[in-house]
């Protein structure tokens, strides 16, 4: 066990608890069993989100469980504080949700009552977006933005997706159409499009499911942005199963029962979301199994980006 982790465990008042890693891909998550009840202490990645970005994450995360969302609920260290810097590293804990992923990426999701979960999904995520918009954050509150520029301008919050350096000529030049017909289109749309916090990652593995109740959790990647991308997010991730079209409706029926949302940009949103995933892995392609991830985020983008501007004529 590092020394950060156990100082943290002291500024939690979990001296002598049991603690196990379970998690060590982007940020280091702990479990943490105290006194009959469990915990996740995250160490966070340097450089990923400012000391401001993740107390306002925190904020947040105890805002949506005060109103209701099973997120994890951040837990004050006996200083009274959500977050510590350690030895140069930024450490949280949360309350542990026990349930199980909705499932693993690029494996056929196993589930009995799959539109009526699909529909529990699209519910938590409206509820998520209805109890952002009705708190208001504190002061200093900050978060990175999904808004035109970060997911278009010339530094967008997951790199340059048309400078990827494995792109051949001639998607390159299709990524750069792609840039080029979607800002305009935003541009376009922008001003009646339905903006604000977003979760902004909930993919299969972000998705636990206990029994009835549909848990939200690693915030790491939330901010503001439209809220069709948190839609396009879950519908891309799960476009290859069989029954996509019923898992669609379900996900939209479950949403549109907790509040209105204009889908027409449903589709721009859900190529700009494929396309994010080809600048997100430019700086981790020295990671194992980085090379097959790439191939596959440049043939899903590649796909959805041909059929997006051949409806739009570019």
């Amino acid at each position: 066990m590092s020394g950060v982790v156990e100082t943290a465990l002291a500024q939690w008042g979990f001296d002598g608890a049991a603690c196990r890693l379970v998690a060590a891909r982007e940020n280091k998550v702990y479990r943490v069993d105290h006194e009959g009840a469990a915990y996740a202490l995250r160490l966070h990645r340097p450089g990923y989100c400012s000391e401001a970005e993740l107390r306002s994450e925190l904020q947040w995360m105890a805002a949506a469980d005060a109103g209701g969302l099973h997120v994890p609920a951040p837990v004050a260290s006996g200083a009274g504080a959500y977050l510590h810097i350690i030895d140069g590293v930024a450490v949280d804990v949360l309350r542990w949700l026990e349930g199980q992923p909705l499932g693993k990426t690029g494996v056929p999701l196993e589930l009995d009552d799959r539109t009526g979960l699909f529909r529990a999904i699209g519910r938590e995520m409206a509820r998520l977006h209805e109890v952002s918009d009705a708190w208001t954050p504190p002061g200093g509150f900050t978060r990175r933005r999904w808004d035109r520029d970060g997911l278009l301008g010339d530094a967008p919050v997951w790199d340059r997706f048309w400078d990827n350096p494995t792109l051949s000529p001639e998607d390159r030049a299709l990524f750069l159409r792609l840039r080029k017909v979607a800002t305009a289109e935003l541009t376009a749309r922008e001003a009646d499009l339905d903006y604000g916090l977003i979760h902004a990652d909930l993919v299969r593995e972000n998705l636990l499911i206990n029994g009835d109740r549909v848990n939200l959790i690693d915030f790491d990647d939330s901010g503001f942005g439209f809220r069709l991308f948190d839609i396009a997010t879950t519908l891309l991730r799960n476009r290859t199963e069989p029954d996509f079209e019923a898992l669609k409706a379900a996900l939209l029926d479950g949403y549109l029962s907790v509040r209105d949302i204009d889908l027409a940009a449903l589709d721009l949103f859900v190529v700009l979301r494929a396309a994010t995933y080809v600048g997100w892995i430019i700086s981790r392609m020295t990671e194992d199994g980085a090379a097959a991830r790439n191939a596959r985020y440049i043939d899903t983008a590649r796909g959805l980006t041909e059929a997006y501007l051949s409806r739009k004529g570019g």
